[in-house]
């Protein structure tokens, strides 16, 4: 009997203690985890070049297009820059003309599937499955909507830099423009073109194999022109007169 009294007792000791040793160990993994971390175990933050976040895979939009410029796809890839190639060597070098091409290759097929289409008894063979072509809508409308998404932000961004607020953006958009006007009086826009889409066939796979040599180089250049536009801006840009902006009352 006085065993079985002493048991309740030593039991529920037993459970007093526990739930203290679990606090304990709780406030001490709580403290543990308030501590800093030590410096060994912190990495540095890695400059990525125009302070990118995300991988390459994301920042030229993933999916399909970002496969090819990644030569995700080998055979698709190469494919499309040799089309493209194709293209610009039938167009520039060549100089074959676009309405030209259109009207030889619609007359080839249609008189092909005429002449098909009327031999097939003399030939013996079938004549040829023609299928009815439908476009549909919604494609369409998804392009012109994204389409309208993009030309409003550049119309915003336009009015932005144009308003006067921001003028290290002017600077910059003043001075990409004048590099496509050289660019374009070297070469004409078909070229122009070319040489885009060879670049973003090799740049940024080219890139995204050699980042982590790539990015220090970035970082240095970056710091340089931070410096040579803090000088131009004590020198130059600080004398400029700004003229406020008349705010419209209703």
């Amino acid at each position: 009997m006085a065993e079985h009294s002493e048991n309740p007792i030593e039991s529920m000791m037993e459970k007093i203690s526990e739930k203290i040793h679990d606090h304990d160990s709780s406030s001490s993994s709580d403290s543990e985890s308030e501590k800093p971390a030590s410096p060994s175990s912190v990495k540095a933050k890695i400059y990525r070049l125009f302070g990118r976040e995300r991988p390459v895979h994301k920042v030229l939009g993933g999916g399909a297009p970002a496969d090819v410029f990644l030569w995700r796809n080998k055979k698709i890839s190469a494919s499309i820059l040799g089309g493209a190639t194709a293209i610009w060597i039938l167009f520039e070098l060549i100089e074959y003309h676009l309405l030209t091409l259109v009207c030889h290759s619609l007359i080839f097929s249609l008189a092909a599937l005429f002449l098909w289409s009327n031999a097939h008894t003399f030939i013996k063979k079938t004549p040829p499955r023609i299928p009815e072509v439908h476009l549909p809508e919604e494609p369409f409308l998804q392009v012109a909507s994204s389409l309208r998404v993009e030309f409003n932000w550049a119309f915003a961004t336009l009015r932005d830099i144009v308003s006067g607020k921001d003028l290290k953006k002017f600077l910059i958009v003043i001075a990409a423009l004048w590099v496509l006007s050289v660019v374009g009086s070297w070469c004409n826009f078909l070229t122009l073109f070319y040489i885009s889409f060879v670049l973003l066939h090799t740049v940024p796979v080219l890139y995204e194999k050699y980042e982590d040599k790539i990015d220090p180089f970035a970082e240095k250049a970056m710091n340089e022109i931070k410096k040579q536009y803090a000088v131009f801006d004590v020198k130059v840009l600080s004398k400029i007169p700004k003229v406020p902006l008349k705010s419209k009352t209703t």
